[in-house]
């Protein structure tokens, strides 16, 4: 991030922290409950967001050497994704040309080939068939023409891109625009994968993805946890197309008014968080990045699944030298030794804060609010002056399915 863009994020979360006004939208907004519960709205996202969209399966350190593969199994078919010997990027529908079956079953690991485990056909990570059994009992194949068939794939800012369609397309630059530079300054190829976490809950994936779309209830929701370490009255937010990115300080960020502004970074000082359209949150920081990835129950309003991935930098995560403590992001808990400088929270501790405050405070309530919306009681809900990036978010997707913007609140 450029550094006079930090600069105007920086300044303008104090100048909403010395008027004690949070970041406003200009009027409240009323959702339709249905949103969250109609079943024909469910299958339609399915088929434009996540059946016909380009989807990011994860960061360039999922697939740290050459050989590396992961499979992702949530948004229709089987993907098997790969980095080959010559050290592209690759994905393939995970599926046998022969019978159909599997070749790779394993979430995440390391392979030069992949024999599916049915009838032993056997393909490279590049996807070519390299043979199949007693082809003499078979019969003649055109192994050029049978290897595994190929997604559109494309790896950039150290993100993984697929198409889940063999005739889909990727345009990285209309979908990010200005983005796209911003990303790449955070050099998030640098980044290894340290652990996921899977959190299957009964709620619609709108109000999943609600979770990270507004921090109103940090200082009441997460009283003991992630509200002790940051304000949540105070954000920034600025919209990039269908995307956007979303800015709120720790409680201490008040230090840096003792540095000169040509010191000022917003790693010491504030978390950010990127909603990439249509299902990807993710928290950036200089040396941690955690991304949530949410999907829909295919056909199902009512269920939804979030892998949490945590990647950290290559150099040990544990240990922070005094002056960039408050580089420990917002999956940190606050502690008052560490706040004092004499620990560290090791990544795995990290991973375990983040992952257990989003199952256990932020899901259980929109576990609650889905059972709520499903009796049909409630027409709607409301978004405030104060949650903007909401409004962002679901009229983004309305648009995208072209329905009516969301009626102000009267």
């Amino acid at each position: 991030m450029k550094h006079e863009t930090q600069l105007r994020i920086l300044e303008e979360l104090f100048r909403q922290l010395d008027s004690d006004r949070n970041i406003d939208a200009g009027r409240q907004l009323r959702m339709p409950a249905s949103a969250y519960t109609c079943p024909e709205l469910a299958a339609r996202e399915w088929e434009r967001f996540f059946r016909s969209y380009p989807q990011v399966i994860g960061l360039s350190g999922d697939l740290p050497n050459r050989g590396s593969f992961i499979t992702v199994n949530d948004f229709g078919n089987s993907i098997l994704a790969t980095r080959g010997e010559d050290g592209a990027f690759r994905a393939f529908v995970n599926a046998c040309s022969h019978r159909g079956v599997q070749v790779a079953q394993d979430p995440r690991g390391e392979a030069d080939r992949f024999r599916c485990p049915f009838h032993h056909w056997t393909y490279s990570a590049s996807g070519e068939l390299l043979g199949i059994p007693r082809k003499k009992d078979f019969g003649e194949i055109d192994r050029a023409c049978n290897g595994l068939v190929s997604l559109p794939a494309e790896e950039r800012a150290g993100l993984l891109w697929v198409h889940p369609k063999p005739g889909g397309e990727i345009n990285l630059d209309a979908m990010l625009g200005e983005l796209m530079s911003e990303l790449e300054g955070w050099h998030l190829h640098t980044l290894e994968f340290r652990g996921e976490n899977t959190i299957d809950k009964a709620l619609n994936w709108k109000l999943a993805n609600d979770t990270f779309g507004e921090t109103y209830h940090f200082a009441r929701l997460h009283t003991e946890t992630l509200g002790r370490l940051l304000i949540g009255d105070a954000t920034s937010h600025e919209v990039y197309g269908r995307n956007h990115r979303f800015v709120f300080p720790f409680r201490d960020i008040g230090r840096l008014r003792q540095r000169p502004k040509s010191e000022w970074r917003i790693g010491r000082a504030a978390s950010v968080f990127y909603y990439l359209f249509p299902n990807i949150q993710m928290n950036v920081g200089p040396r941690h990045v955690t991304m949530v990835r949410i999907y829909p129950y295919e056909l199902n309003p009512n269920r939804s699944v979030s892998r949490i991935t945590h990647y950290f930098a290559r150099s040990d995560p544990a240990r922070e030298e005094e002056s960039d403590r408050v580089l420990l992001d917002a999956a940190n808990v606050y502690d008052t030794e560490l706040r004092k400088g004499k620990v560290a929270l090791s990544a795995e501790a990290t991973m375990e804060v983040f992952d257990s405050t989003v199952e256990q405070e932020d899901y259980a309530m929109g576990e609650s609010m889905q059972h709520s919306l499903k009796t049909g009681a409630l027409e709607h809900l409301i978004f405030g002056r104060n949650e903007q990036p909401l409004h962002h978010f679901h009229n983004t997707f309305r648009a995208a399915l072209d329905m009516p913007p969301l009626k102000e609140s009267s």
